[in-house]
């Protein structure tokens, strides 16, 4: 991940130009995007308080009118002769008078409270009810009341025997729907209303839940106990709590928000779903997905045109402005009819810019090879004048003695000498067989120079006689072996080889010059390998000369090593490329 991030070319015009879009287009979509939920959380805040206080309104009413039935019951139990009749009464007829009288009072009462669905009085030395109830569009049945008398005669048993009056409303199902009970006793008498949540939710039934919201009642557990409609959305959480408003629903586009209740363990709430809030902005919602989708559309469309306009020519130039670096001047702008004005011009400028450079480099080339051509020439012409006097200095010792035949040879041997010189000096490669023919012809002088002292040896494959060499490369090598390696005391042996190794990335050929002398002293050792005895000097010039013809000829294709052999002898090793036309501009 970090390679790939630090292999970006994070300084390039094209990717600021990218960043610089991207950096506009991300805050403005960034903006927009946040706009619209700002937009519906507004209205999410909007509608949550409106119905809290709505529903808070309602659940107010609700207990209070609770607590209503409560004080009602209490002033039926202390107060009302019918009640009192029945809790004293022990002879049958006057029980029944009391039970009729309390009916048409329970029943009057209902009209009085039209938000309860049934009294009752119940007495436990009969162990029968006395019940008002209303039968709440046929959904209190008959079965109803029955199941309702005996949950009702089991919580009595429940209580004991003492005056009882529970704060709490209690929740009981009856029939599959739930109610809500209050029961007080006194003495013999157990009085108590019930109300189901259908009634306390009557009021609030009007109010618009869309499809798929509701009003509804859940206990303390968040279960629903009823709903004015069935909710799609099983996912709806409502263990919360009601301090504040949520989302929530399986895609969280419901809103929820509701109320508890003072007297009874369960909550109102309200869930609302996104549809039916934001149907009233339905123009904004049509705009922001809009622009979001323009936006979007936008930002490749733009990238695409940003690309083709400007970043294509620029990576155009920048390839092509790579290439000519490497050395290739023979390349052109190509010029489209499509590309702008000022990429036209920049192309035209620059092609005509590339067009001289390859102009003056040409003529700097050319100056370069006539230079080298002639450094080549002058190098080649440096000879020995000691080789020259002690040749002249042998004839005149041979004339003295008279040794005619010596004389002749000697004659013809510095006759081919100097017509190879002659010849070479025009040429900056030989073939190498000519090369040896010429070293052959040196060291026969040498022997006849230095009879006895020294003796020599070439081992070179027929392969490599067709090899092109610099003329005279080899002669400087053994004229240091003649002069600082053969000794008067002993015979020296010199050897001559090449070889070819064509495991290189070029074929390359190695020539190896080795004697049995004293080998090379430390100090020159030292200087070769810092390589100061390539400065040249009086005692190194054959060395300077050599490194430079080879510098001039090959580059840095060609080396020199110099080293002593063990046990002893003075070894140097030259290598040379097999073409030395690699580069196709073989100097001439």
């Amino acid at each position: 991940m970090f390679r790939r991030l630090a292999a970006i070319p994070w300084n390039s015009i094209r990717v600021k130009l990218v960043l610089g879009l991207l950096g506009v287009a991300v805050p403005l979509m960034s903006l927009l995007i946040y706009m619209s939920h700002y937009s519906v959380n507004v209205i999410h805040n909007q509608v949550a308080v409106s119905n809290k206080n709505l529903i808070s309104i309602q659940m107010g009413q609700i207990d209070s009118q609770l607590s209503e039935i409560e004080r009602h019951l209490v002033n039926l139990a202390g107060s009302e002769v019918g009640v009192l009749k029945m809790k004293d009464t022990v002879v049958e007829n006057d029980y029944m008078m009391a039970k009729s009288e309390v009916f048409r009072k329970l029943t009057s009462d209902l009209a009085v409270y039209p938000y309860v669905d049934g009294f009752f009085v119940y007495s436990l030395h009969h162990q029968e009810f006395v019940e008002a109830f209303k039968g709440a569009n046929g959904l209190f049945t008959y079965a109803s009341l029955i199941e309702m008398r005996e949950k009702l005669r089991e919580k009595i048993r429940q209580e004991g025997r003492s005056f009882i009056f529970n704060p709490e409303w209690q929740l009981q199902e009856i029939q599959g729907s739930y109610y809500a009970v209050q029961i007080l006793r006194d003495g013999n008498l157990c009085l108590g209303a019930w109300v189901s949540l259908k009634t306390l939710m009557s009021p609030l039934s009007v109010l618009d839940t869309g499809d798929t919201g509701a009003m509804l009642f859940v206990d303390e557990y968040g279960k629903p106990l009823y709903a004015t409609q069935a909710l799609q959305d099983a996912s709806l959480d409502f263990t919360k709590g009601f301090q504040n408003y949520y989302i929530s629903g399986e895609n969280k586009n419901y809103l929820v928000v509701g109320e508890t209740s003072k007297k009874i363990n369960l909550s109102m709430a309200a869930v609302i779903p996104d549809k039916l809030m934001l149907q009233n902005m339905p123009y904004l919602k049509k705009m922001v997905g809009w622009f979001s989708a323009f936006a979007l559309l936008l930002l490749p469309i733009s990238l695409w045109f940003l690309r083709k306009v400007l970043l294509l020519p620029l990576q155009k130039m920048v390839q092509l402005m790579r290439r000519i670096g490497e050395g290739n001047f023979n390349l052109r702008m190509e010029n489209a009819p499509s590309t702008t004005e000022e990429f036209q011009l920049v192309y035209a400028t620059f092609d005509q810019m590339i067009s001289r450079i390859e102009e003056l480099k040409i003529h700097v080339y050319e100056e370069q090879l006539n230079k080298q051509r002639s450094e080549l020439k002058q190098l080649q012409l440096q000879i020995n004048p000691h080789f020259f006097m002690n040749s002249l200095n042998i004839l005149y010792h041979l004339a003295q003695a008279k040794q005619y035949g010596l004389i002749q040879e000697m004659t013809l041997c510095l006759v081919h000498y100097f017509r190879y010189m002659f010849q070479s000096n025009n040429q900056p490669l030989v073939m190498l067989r000519d090369e040896l023919k010429h070293i052959q012809n040196y060291l026969h002088i040498q022997e006849l120079r230095l009879p006895g002292q020294f003796k020599s040896e070439l081992h070179v494959p027929d392969y490599l006689l067709d090899t092109p060499v610099p003329p005279l490369m080899l002669q400087t090598f053994v004229e240091n072996t003649i002069k600082h390696a053969v000794r008067a005391e002993g015979t020296t042996l010199l050897v001559i080889e090449a070889v070819l190794d064509d495991l290189a990335e070029e074929p390359m050929v190695c020539f190896t010059i080795r004697d049995t002398g004293k080998g090379f002293p430390d100090e020159v050792l030292e200087e070769i390998r810092l390589g100061k005895s390539w400065l040249g000097g009086k005692e190194h010039i054959g060395l300077w000369n050599v490194h430079e013809r080879l510098r001039l000829q090959y580059g840095d294709r060609a080396v020199i090593d110099c080293y002593n052999d063990d046990p002893q002898g003075a070894v140097v090793e030259l290598i040379i490329p097999l073409r030395p036309d690699l580069d196709g501009k073989e100097l001439s």
